[in-house]
């Protein structure tokens, strides 16, 4: 009996933690920021903001990339910071570009929910080449950066008049 519940446990808590991932609660769809960003506003830093919506989603590509990496690659390189989490640009060099790190954002988001989906992976393990860290850690911590930096992309389509009233 004992197992069985905590094989609910379990469960109940992956499927938590997805949702999280997915953008469910009270946070913004990473599908509903991007949504019709008119190409001409994705390099636009509003007044008063450091950033463009174009460097608030490589910020999140390249951060959700190096969660993942840390996550399930032993040979793990720590990133420059803040210098390798940030575009050196304003704007995209091209629509290609935009849609590539969407691409990839979508690419990695998948892989975390995979890794946290998958019932051999355990939670609450301390990863090896870590200090202290789990993947549930890291999943929350992924999630937690995610709507923090989708929030802001908001605010930063509102300012720019972009921001579909619904």
């Amino acid at each position: 009996m004992k197992a069985m519940n905590e094989g609910r446990k379990d469960k109940a808590l992956r499927e938590h933690v997805l949702y999280l991932l997915d953008g469910g609660g009270a946070h913004a769809k990473f599908d509903d920021i991007i949504e019709g960003v008119p190409a001409k506003l994705r390099g636009q830093i509003p007044r008063g903001l450091p950033h463009s919506l174009w460097m608030q989603l490589e910020h999140l590509r390249i951060a959700q990339w190096d969660i993942l990496e840390f996550s399930r690659n032993p040979k793990y390189a720590h990133r420059k910071w803040p210098e390798e989490y940030w575009p050196t640009t304003d704007a995209p060099p091209n629509a290609s570009a935009w849609s590539a790190s969407i691409k990839k954002f979508r690419q990695d988001l998948k892989a975390m929910e995979q890794l946290v989906k998958n019932p051999k992976t355990d939670l609450f393990a301390r990863i090896p080449w870590g200090e202290g860290q789990t993947i549930l850690r890291e999943a929350l911590l992924l999630a937690d950066h995610n709507a923090y930096h989708l929030g802001q992309m908001l605010d930063i389509r509102r300012l720019l008049g972009a921001w579909p009233a619904k």
